[in-house]
């Protein structure tokens, strides 16, 4: 798949089937991805999974995971027991910038004003606990959190964070490549508008040049 290596093909998969796709088709790609991703990698991406498709999915999924695989949950898990929530608030904040650049202060703004409790989960669950875990880069965390917003049809989170992803190293091919990717897990239609979405994305950060015009007759 031009653009994305192998393990994070499946893993950007394996976060559409999650947000998006039936509990046969979900197994059919988890199946895949044993023996291809890093174990450790999987769970964090079912992890965060219940941030974009809800606990029930999130559930379903490890579980399936743990049948197929054959791995087991870790015993403990330091990064959730050692850290305390000033800590995750100030990681949380951290990762938020990176992902949203030059908006993260008008993304603060926009969400206290739906309520400020969804703003502090927000930097704290969502940006501290979850996206900010070490155990998987943010690059491949925003490449699966693209997968899962075109497969949920969230084309407004989807927007954020095809920009997310670009902030968090990723390449305009790797981003294609994930999209590529989703090909039996979203819609066409969907998927071309994902698609048309990047391409306006990139558009707006790389205008092209404007061709200069002579007065001389």
């Amino acid at each position: 798949m031009s653009g994305i290596d192998d393990s994070t093909r499946h893993l950007v998969r394996v976060a559409a089937a999650i947000a998006g796709a039936g509990e046969q088709k979900m197994r059919s790609v988890i199946e895949k991805a044993v023996g291809n991703v890093n174990p450790v990698s999987m769970d964090e991406v079912i992890l965060q999974s219940y941030l974009f498709a809800g606990f029930p999915r999130a559930l379903n999924a490890a579980r399936i995971w743990r049948a197929l695989s054959g791995a087991s949950a870790p015993e403990s898990d330091a990064a959730a027991e050692l850290r305390n929530d000033s800590d995750w608030i100030e990681r949380g904040m951290e990762t938020c910038k990176t992902v949203y650049g030059e908006s993260y202060d008008l993304l603060r703004e926009n969400i206290r004003a739906l309520h400020p409790a969804l703003d502090s989960w927000m930097i704290a669950d969502g940006y501290g606990k979850v996206l900010s875990r070490p155990q998987l880069n943010l690059k491949t965390r925003e490449l699966c959190v693209v997968a899962a917003c075109a497969a949920a049809g969230q084309q407004r989170q989807l927007h954020s964070h095809l920009h997310g992803a670009l902030n968090a190293g990723a390449a305009a091919d790797e981003i294609r490549g994930a999209l590529d990717s989703l090909v039996d897990l979203v819609v066409a239609p969907d998927l071309a508008r994902a698609r048309g979405l990047l391409a306006h994305v990139l558009t707006r950060r790389h205008p092209p040049a404007r061709k200069e015009t002579s007065n001389v007759r």
